[in-house]
């Protein structure tokens, strides 16, 4: 029974300090958290933070996968200048947003129509690029050989997943 009670009180002194502990640790300026963050997440230093950084090298394995030939080359460079294009412009708009971030200091949340408009906007953009790409990815495909043409189904295909596999991770060419 002493056992008992002495690991009892050892567990709850354990669980009293941990939040003191944390609590003393605590950066109590503000400029000093958003550093501790930055270096946490390495936001300031981190490889391939923008999308364009990313597409060289994805455009890259794709043609090496796809194998791409003499004859398709054309095809494959259309396609590959509006990849590059698109990545581009997504990297306006994440420095937009960026700055949007770092002016608002008051942290307003948006409300309900606000949104809605921004969704609405987003999907209008998303569906324009799609349509873009598809003008040129339709080509391209068509000239691929059938053994080509598996390799590009896996390729191009969406990720799937938790949230339609475009959040939290890399976006594919």
């Amino acid at each position: 029974m002493n056992k008992l009670m002495m690991s009892a009180l050892i567990a709850a002194g354990f669980a009293a300090a941990v939040p003191l502990s944390m609590a003393q640790t605590a950066n109590p300026s503000p400029g000093a958290a958003q550093g501790q963050h930055a270096k946490r997440f390495h936001h300031d230093k981190q490889a391939f933070s923008l999308p364009s950084e990313r597409t060289e090298a994805r455009l890259a394995y794709v043609k090496t996968a796809l194998k791409i030939s003499e004859a398709q080359q054309t095809q494959w460079d259309a396609y590959a200048d509006v990849v590059r294009k698109q990545a581009k412009a997504a990297d306006a708009r994440f420095q937009e947003r960026r700055a949007k971030m770092a002016a608002n200091t008051e942290r307003k949340r948006p409300t309900a129509i606000e949104r809605l408009e921004r969704k609405q906007q987003f999907m209008a953009t998303a569906s324009a690029r799609i349509g873009e790409r598809l003008t040129v990815q339709k080509p391209l495909y068509a000239a691929l050989s059938p053994e080509q043409q598996q390799v590009a189904d896996k390729l191009f295909a969406g990720r799937g997943g938790k949230h339609g596999g475009h959040r939290g991770g890399h976006r594919r060419a």
